[in-house]
């Protein structure tokens, strides 16, 4: 048991998988800001426009019955829901996914710009960088050389 539980602390708080888990929440949030978004400020302009609300587009498949009661209230045969093909719901999601992907592309679009810039101005300091002065056994042995080399 006790190797089991070193091996489950090796996999869990190894940096792939808390950086995975930190990508998750984050998503998770990020997901409900865009659908905020697109349920809160872009459907209503939608539904504006072309008067309608798209969530609420569907076909009725199998109309609905009433409920039906006695005359003295009691219910005699209760109500059955219309089944629907709610088409509405889906173009909602569908749109939640395209502006999503939109803005994780702007998103990884700019992390890689950043990146390649941090790249850039690294490699320009190193190159700018001069070389570093010689340290003083490296002096004493670049002298020694030079002596053994005159010798010769």
């Amino acid at each position: 048991m006790a190797k089991f539980i070193e091996e489950f602390k090796e996999f869990a708080f190894k940096g792939n998988v808390m950086d995975m888990a930190v990508g998750v929440i984050i998503g998770g949030a990020f997901g409900k800001i865009v659908s905020s978004i697109v349920g809160d400020l872009i459907m209503p302009l939608v539904a504006a426009a072309w008067s309608v609300n798209v969530s609420d587009l569907k076909i009725e498949l199998k109309p609905g019955i009433p409920e039906v009661t006695n005359e003295a209230g009691e219910v005699v045969t209760e109500a059955v829901e219309a089944v629907t093909w709610n088409y509405g719901a889906f173009c909602q999601n569908v749109l939640d996914f395209f502006i999503i992907a939109i803005c994780l592309f702007f998103i990884v679009k700019a992390i890689a710009k950043a990146s390649a810039l941090r790249k850039k101005k690294q490699a320009e300091e190193e190159a700018a960088a001069p070389a570093p002065e010689p340290t003083k056994e490296e002096v004493l042995l670049t002298e020694i050389r030079d002596l053994l080399k005159e010798k010769k």
